[in-house]
């Protein structure tokens, strides 16, 4: 009986776990605009006319706004001189450009070539691994990978505790024709995520005749 209970409560935990968290990211955010962008409001309208959710409604708006103005040539000078600020302070240099990078990596108005999914044969080992090819080009950079026709490919390791970028060879990647969303969410959970799509209740119980499944 303990044991019944104990597996239907880990059950439990599975299902409200990533809503709980989900929805406390929300509305951590959501709190924060509504707080910052209310407090702003409260100061400067008249007494009696902020309502409660204006602050969230004017964080929202002003996202917005900003991406609409980034594709305005003279803003874009504007924010290339607040990012060339930024980049002249040592720690700020640091923490901003890491950010920036990675969530440009995962916009989606990031050209889909910095999205490649790959499949990584590392020369000599038998195992394989899913990883991201995140740079083609490196006459940028202050130094030259010495593989064969480099490629640089961001290897994620599992339940988002790190990973780390691989300077390897062309010949030893696979490019694997799956979204970007479904090979990192795969990746991240350790291989355990659940397939979502139509087909997935159609599949015979106790397996698929021994053949491997295409996510």
């Amino acid at each position: 009986m303990m044991n019944t209970l104990g597996k239907l409560f880990l059950k439990g935990l599975a299902v409200v776990i990533p809503i709980t968290l989900t929805l406390a990211i929300l509305w951590w955010m959501a709190a924060g605009a509504e707080r910052l962008m209310g407090s702003i409001l409260k100061f400067t309208l008249p007494a009696g006319w902020y309502v409660p959710g204006m602050g969230l409604a004017s964080g929202l708006a002003l996202v917005i706004l900003i991406g609409l103005l980034s594709h305005v040539l003279i803003f874009q000078k504007l924010f290339n001189l607040g990012e060339t600020i930024l980049n002249r302070l040592p720690l700020v240099k640091t923490i901003y450009t890491a950010i920036k990078d990675f969530i440009g990596y995962l916009s989606p108005a990031k050209d889909s070539k910095m999205s490649k999914v790959v499949m990584v044969q590392l020369p000599g080992q038998s195992f394989q691994l899913i990883g991201f090819v995140t740079r083609e080009q490196f006459d940028d950079l202050p130094f030259t990978p010495t593989a064969e026709d480099p490629v640089a490919v961001y290897m994620p390791m599992s339940y988002q505790i790190g990973g780390y970028t691989l300077f390897l060879p062309r010949s030893a990647l696979t490019p694997l024709d799956i979204p970007f969303e479904t090979a990192m969410r795969l990746v991240l959970t350790g291989g355990v995520s659940q397939q979502r799509d139509n087909n997935s209740d159609n599949r015979p119980e106790g397996g698929n005749s021994g053949k491997p499944g295409k996510e």
